[in-house]
């Protein structure tokens, strides 16, 4: 089918109409709003106000809680196939569940803030506890730093300080002076001065001299020991603070799934605030453009003429091509090779959708590949299990596994392989003189030679149907000599070529198509071109033709590749399960290598599959660079939405 036919949506609306016209086409998803066209809009419109960054500070602040229960009680892993659960597009846009899903999470993380403060207070008394431990010995207050006379300091000495020989120059030097030790380790000595306030100073000035520092206490109140109590209870009050915080959060972990939703549901209000930054205003009006599949426009119009607006639809101008969004409207097969034409790029509006002709390739080629009943029936149950327990919104990945799955069992019935020779192998133990074997029209390992001259065929069947869609799309431009020089030429050629071989169509052993195309050669490829460009133009054009056909057909020959790499790594993990003599052993190890290829297989055929659509295939008619269809309409990505609306596009 071919690309989707857009129409231009232009838009007049009061502005105090316009938040009830967005949500109304964000749940009939089908308008992809734009920015009206400068020359078209009044000089005095601006861009509507919008709240995209608050938007963006609440979707932080939701996944700030999220990741803050996942830590705090991890979610038990769903199962694999798990579905969606399933809300109504009404409830889903509720005002009032995202307001609920919000407090929810400002709930969440006002929990968690506090249970970090708590963990930074917790860390903070149990350094004072151990900071506190070697002063113990100490019965005197800690606020207690002078007398009438006297002055008390408290500190620490290093602990290479010889302590006799310091308290003994102390006492000499400044006999109305006390020096005491308090504790000893490793780290410090910690001492208390008693002088009398004349010497303060200069006794202060020796220790300092020998490594003299304030004690880490300045501030307390009370005795160690009394601060040390006090601590402790408070440490202890700390981690009863903890523990109800952590159960607190370990209760609201059961809620985590109202946290998804309300990101959900953030994430749809962000969408329709970034299309609201593209309408424009004068404090009275609101206009913006649009696009729209032509076949929606039924229902669109339906809903248009009910309400206060004024719009017209268009085709598009020539000038608007590159603008056009592109949507792909294909048959249940074709659409599977969405997700490979979007990983090229996605055609030109005015290009050719190429799902319907690479899909019978692409399908083909994978199954060719892949070749095995066993791995074929896994592609199609897998597959078939997760469209159907899951129900992504975007199928196209799982169903061109389908699809190649069927390919893979019809080949690997032609090729006689059930995970490569398993049941031989499998009989053998139980008849050690078993032949029995899967019936087959040909096998990798013997038929090689034929199987590359098959991938051959194939390749240039594949070549020659991009060449045809060239050749069609030329012709519907009016671009008749391009398609007459371009590829018709090489078709007569080619002809001519297997005619002159045969001895077919030669007039007195003149081979005539073959130097008709050769004329056509010389003619195309000098056209346009004077004096000598003529010659070195068909020169180029002989060596970019013979050189292209050789090498892109060559390039098919991984089909043949593919197929018996395959089917040998299955056949050498069924030999090395087999060589156990166990019958238990040999199915556990050949289940495993047999999973492993089927890993590595997927991975292989899918890259070299589509290799060769890209390079050999789209290189002959495929123009790319169109721009995605990204209406505005209801998303999520962790429920699955069921729509209400009767008016939906």
């Amino acid at each position: 089918m071919p690309i989707a036919k857009m129409k231009r949506l232009q838009v007049l609306a009061l502005e105090r109409d316009h938040d009830a016209l967005l949500r109304q086409l964000e749940r009939m998803g089908c308008v992809e709003i734009s920015e009206p066209d400068a020359p078209d809009a009044p000089e005095s419109l601006r861009r509507c106000d919008s709240e995209t960054a608050d938007c963006l500070a609440r979707q932080r602040q939701v996944q700030t809680a999220i990741d803050a229960l996942r830590r705090a009680a991890p979610p038990k892993k769903a199962p694999l196939l798990a579905p969606r659960p399933a809300i109504g597009e009404a409830e889903y846009l509720s005002e009032t569940g995202l307001a609920d899903g919000l407090a929810l999470a400002r709930q969440v993380n006002e929990a968690t803030g506090q249970l970090q403060q708590l963990t930074a207070l917790a860390a903070q008394l149990e350094t004072d506890r151990i900071t506190l431990g070697p002063w113990l010995s100490l019965d005197l207050p800690l606020e207690l730093t002078e007398t009438r006379c006297c002055d008390v300091t408290l500190g620490v000495l290093p602990p290479f300080v010889p302590w006799d020989e310091l308290c003994g120059q102390v006492q000499n030097e400044y006999p109305e002076s006390e020096l005491h030790l308090l504790s000893a380790d490793r780290q410090q000595q910690c001492v208390l001065l008693i002088t009398h306030k004349a010497a303060t100073a200069p006794v202060l000035e020796l220790l300092r001299g020998r490594g003299f520092a304030a004690s880490p206490l300045k501030g307390r109140t009370g005795t160690p020991e009394e601060n040390r109590r006090r601590d402790t209870d408070r440490l202890a009050e700390v981690k009863r603070q903890q523990e109800a915080l952590r159960k607190q959060l370990d209760e609201l972990a059961e809620r985590l799934p109202e946290l998804y939703l309300c990101a959900d549901r953030l994430a749809s209000r962000l969408q329709r605030e970034e299309n609201r930054r593209r309408l424009l205003t004068d404090g009275c009006i609101v206009a913006f453009d649009g696009w729209v599949p032509e076949k929606k426009t039924a229902r669109l119009t339906a809903y248009l003429d009910t309400a206060d607006c004024d719009y017209t639809l268009s085709d598009p101008t020539t000038e608007q091509i590159p603008e056009v969004p592109v949507l792909l409207e294909d048959n249940a097969v074709a659409r599977s090779m969405n997700c490979i034409t979007e990983q090229y790029s996605l055609p030109a509006y005015d290009g050719v959708d190429p799902n319907p002709v690479m899909a019978p390739f692409f399908i083909l080629f994978f199954g060719m590949m892949m070749a095995d009943i066993g791995y074929g029936l896994l592609m199609l149950l897998g597959s078939w299990l997760f469209l159907k327990k899951k129900r992504p919104d975007d199928r196209s990945f799982m169903e061109m596994i389908f699809w190649c799955g069927v390919t893979t069992v019809v080949f690997g019935a032609m090729t006689g392989s059930f995970f490569g020779d398993f049941l031989p192998q499998l009989f053998k133990f139980f008849d050690p003189e078993s032949t029995f074997a899967l019936p087959a029209l040909f096998s990798p390992l013997d038929d090689t030679m034929a199987i590359m001259v098959g991938s051959l065929i194939l390749g240039a069947l594949q070549v020659f149907t991009g060449m045809t869609v060239s050749v069609v799309e030329k012709c519907k431009k009016g671009c008749f000599m391009d398609a007459l020089f371009d590829e018709i030429t090489w078709w007569i050629i080619l002809a001519g070529t297997g005619l002159a071989v045969l001895g077919i169509g030669s007039v007195s052993g003149v081979p005539v198509v073959l130097i008709a195309g050769v004329l056509m050669l010389v003619y195309g490829a000098g056209r346009g071109k004077k004096g000598f460009g003529k010659v070195t133009g068909f020169v180029a054009a002989v060596y970019n033709g013979v050189t292209g056909f050789f090498s892109d057909i060559l390039s098919y020959v991984r089909l043949m590749a593919l197929m018996l790499s395959g089917a040998v790594l299955a056949q050498v993990f069924n030999m090395l399960g087999a060589t156990t003599g166990n019958v238990v052993t040999f199915i556990i190890i050949a289940f495993v290598g047999n999973m492993l290829n089927l890993a590595l297989n997927l991975l292989g055929c899918y890259v070299h599959d589509m290799r060769l659509q890209f390079l050999e295939f789209f290189g002959r008619f495929y123009k790319d660079g169109g721009k995605a269809y990204r209406p505005l309409r209801v998303r999520a990505k962790h429920v699955e939405i069921i729509k209400e609306d009767t008016k939906s596009c």
